[in-house]
């Protein structure tokens, strides 16, 4: 390769980073090593069959690293310090520009490496300081029993650092990653948790009650939408879990319209277009099941687990099998994380799922007019402000204002430093010290539920409704997290509004941005919803509980119920008709029916009148449809791209006023409310809105010439530099953004992990969207993709190759 190549390459990867680095979600994870630059990938180990093992010295004790035929580690030893140094050894060998990058996305240093294109992301994670949240959080587990063993793993990664060559991304790049920290590792939880639990819709919710009143706000916006598929209380499955005492908990929550005294004050548009560029992803779901001992073939019970996340090349996701003396685990995590999240081990098997609850507020402040200091309660403090520089390659440098107030950090001012209407005091749970590092640590040991119960206690962050299933027929369901208890004047108030934080509402108590929290003002752990032992459970981001049936507030919105009641209507058949099995759970994971179908009837026959000709016809063809999204049909590619066309002409008709937005598709309803509503909201009406959406959708599958749903629903993951050599395959897949089978082309997104793990001692089985290995020329490096598009799965604990990787060994010499 020329000079000159190099650098037109170089600027192309620069263009391509930096666009996947503003999204505020995960970052793409970065692999593909050229073969010089990756000996220790599981591949090329492998294939050096004449070589001796590799032998790595260890200050924490012996200990052998295999790969197995789909190239995941296997790594023994007798010591779990020995254990998480060489899984730090491998994921440095493996991931660490994945791991480097996204560390500098939450640190806001891509710009650094980037240029100016990511100034936006990196400004608002400054001003967030994620990365002061991450040292308090480790002051917090220092000295902790995860402690040490987070150490051995940042010892391993800096092991792998220093012995390989830089990865071809580095040299692209042309950068040196520096050390990876203990504080490194709480910093990619905290990315866990931001993405899965970061949302601005109180934001957007308050502008539409500014800008187009209550009622439409209530309407585009419903605090409890007209449906019912929640989690718990569902009959004959989660029906026996006992209801926190109302009677015991001074007053209710309060009616979402009187959560302020202020008066709704929308977003200023250069605010609103600056955060809506970084928030997470709307689309963070999963589905988790476990069905329970009475109703399965072999008499045990089996769970079930696909986290909805990003789809990139290589995936989120790195799988790895722990075995020590005490456990052994198996299971996914990631990269930069040394426990495995989602996985099993010998007693028992876990998964977690998005809950949706409210761990987020907004807070705006009466100022003194040089804007130094603000009001709050009857007296004026002095905001904490701090100027940092955001280094910039290729330009100069930028120097942001870090501002925090009592509640966390404040948001004013975007790109170019312009100020804006609002100055927002952002209250996170993630901006506290918090120990989810002890509790999946917990959990990796736990030998019963009893010991998974008590290990939940310590995972303060995210909120997640996880899902157990044991060896001993238990089963558990549990919302885990910390949950404010917002109170205004001692009442109980709801999130939904932005609080007057001058006025002190809206407070948290116990909750201490960037130090240690005591938490007394969050939902007790035994209050949190949960069940033990139910007969069996679904969950897939629905509404938790029944408002009416608990006292505290949980969530200011859940997903769409599409799969959710799709899950129980399944379940609910599979139990009635008995002797489950790990295939009809497998089966149920791979079911796509698109529940949408019957929810948009009304809406699609209103079309039916203004169409004709060929139109028509293919509006018929989709009345008639059984619902199933499979590639080989034609019904679900236009039923799709209609209503994404529906819901465009939503935007074009209703949110006019909203027009000096940025993204004014960011203030559409979901799915489920747009088809609810009326003539109204759509210019003349809708029946024409939607004959003019089933037009263009036909339109824009004539122009891509798309035949059938499998033309345009494929596997289009990609490696973060765009470069065709590195990205994946695409292979044509069923399933929708509303079925259990979960793909989403548009957003990038889908099933990132699948597993069936039955408790009756046979296989478990799982698969990725892609493959373990990031050598690009290994024959792992895309080696599941074509099975998981195909819905097909792999043993999850693999006989070995053969041939030992790697022995890491106390005291020797390398």
């Amino acid at each position: 390769m020329t000079e000159r190549s190099v650098d037109t390459t170089r600027r192309a990867l620069l263009a391509a980073v930096a666009g996947g680095a503003a999204t505020g979600g995960f970052l793409g994870p970065v692999r593909g090593y050229l073969s010089a630059f990756a000996p220790l990938s599981g591949g090329a180990w492998n294939a050096a069959a004449d070589d001796p093992p590799l032998r790595i010295a260890s200050d924490h004790g012996d200990a052998t690293l295999r790969y197995d035929g789909e190239a995941v580690p296997r790594i023994e030893a007798d010591d779990e310090a020995a254990i998480y140094f060489a899984a730090g050894y491998a994921h440095g060998a493996d991931r660490l520009f994945q791991m480097d990058l996204q560390r500098r996305q939450m640190r806001g240093r891509l710009s650094a490496v980037v240029g100016e294109a990511t100034l936006d992301s990196d400004r608002f994670h400054v001003r967030m300081d994620f990365a002061a949240a991450a040292d308090a959080t480790w002051d917090l587990v220092r000295d902790t029993e995860a402690g040490p063993l987070v150490e051995a793993y940042c010892e391993g990664v800096n092991r792998a650092r220093t012995d390989l060559p830089r990865s071809v991304e580095f040299e692209l790049l042309d950068y040196e990653p520096g050390p990876w920290t203990p504080a490194d590792v709480m910093l990619a939880e905290k990315q866990i948790a931001w993405t899965l639990t970061g949302s601005f819709r109180t934001l957007r919710r308050e502008t539409i009650r500014a800008e187009l009143g209550l009622e439409a706000a209530e309407e585009i916006m419903p605090g409890r939408p007209d449906h019912d598929a929640a989690i718990l209380g569902h009959p004959g499955a989660t029906d026996d879990w006992k209801v926190p005492d109302g009677d015991a908990i001074r007053g209710r929550v309060s009616d979402p319209g009187d959560a302020s005294s202020r008066a709704s004050t929308a977003t200023g548009p250069d605010l609103d277009g600056w955060l809506t560029g970084v928030e997470p992803p709307a689309w963070a779901g999963s589905n988790s099941w476990a069905v329970g001992a009475e109703h399965t073939e072999s008499g045990d019970p089996i769970m079930a687990n696909d986290p909805h996340l990003s789809l990139m090349a290589p995936p989120v996701w790195y799988e790895q099998v722990l075995r020590h003396p005490d456990y052994r685990t198996r299971g996914v995590t990631f990269p930069g994380v040394p426990f495995v999240i989602i996985g099993e081990n010998d007693r028992g098997a876990w998964g977690f799922t998005n809950a949706g609850c409210d761990v987020i507020d907004f807070y705006e402040y009466e100022t003194r007019a040089d804007g130094t200091e603000y009001r709050y309660g009857d007296r004026w403090r002095s905001f904490e402000t701090e100027s940092r520089t955001v280094e910039v390659a290729g330009a100069a440098d930028r120097d942001v204002e870090v501002k925090k107030s009592v509640h966390g950090a404040v948001l004013s001012a975007g790109a170019g430093g312009d100020e804006f209407r609002n100055e927002l005091g952002v209250a996170w749970t993630g901006l506290s010290a918090t120990n989810a590092t002890n509790g999946i640590l917990g959990i990796n040991r736990s030998r019963d539920a009893e010991d998974v119960d008590e290990a939940l206690r310590e995972f303060g962050e995210p909120t997640q409704c996880f899902v157990y299933a044991g060896r001993d027929g238990s089963v558990r369901y549990r919302v885990t997290g910390r949950v404010p208890i917002r109170r205004t004047d001692g009442e109980m108030v709801r999130g939904t509004r932005v609080f007057d934080g001058s006025a002190r509402e809206g407070e948290w108590a116990g909750y201490t941005p960037y130090g240690e929290s005591s938490w007394k003002g969050f939902i007790p752990f035994e209050e949190m919803p949960h069940d033990d032992d139910p007969d069996y459970v679904g969950t897939a981001n629905q509404r938790i509980v029944d408002d009416a049936d608990y006292p505290y507030y949980l969530a200011e919105d859940y997903s769409e119920p599409f799969r959710g009641i799709r899950l129980w209507d399944r379940l609910d058949a599979l139990v009635d008709r008995g002797d489950v099995t790990p295939a009809d759970l497998r089966d149920l994971q791979r079911d796509v029916h698109d529940g949408r179908l019957e929810h948009y009837r009304p809406v699609l026959e209103d079309a039916r009148s203004g169409l004709s000709g060929d139109a028509r016809g293919d509006l018929d063809a989709v009345l008639e449809w059984d619902g199933e999204a499979e590639r080989d049909a034609r019904a679900p590619l236009l039923f799709v791209h209609f209503l994404d066309a529906y819901e465009g002409r939503f935007v074009s008709d209703a949110l006019g006023g909203l027009d000096g937005r940025r993204d004014a598709a960011a203030y559409a309803p979901n799915q489920w409310v747009l088809a609810t509503l009326g003539d109204e909201w759509f210019e003349p009406d809708r029946a024409t809105a939607a004959a003019d959406a089933f037009e263009e959708a036909r339109d824009r599958i004539e122009a891509e010439g798309w035949e059938t749903y499998g033309d345009y629903n494929r596997t289009a993951i990609d490696h973060p530099f765009d470069q065709s050599w590195l990205n994946y395959p695409r292979y044509p897949t069923d399933g929708s953004a509303a079925t259990l089978f979960n793909v989403r082309v548009e957003a990038g997104a889908g099933s990132s992990w699948r597993q069936i793990c039955p408790q009756d001692g046979s296989t478990s089985r799982c698969i990725l969207p892609g493959g373990n290995d990031g050598n690009v020329y290994s024959d792992d490096y895309d080696s599941q993709l074509r099975r998981w598009a195909n819905g097909e799965y792999k043993p999850m604990d693999r006989a070995m190759r053969g041939e030992l990787a790697v022995r890491f060994a106390g005291g020797d010499d390398e």
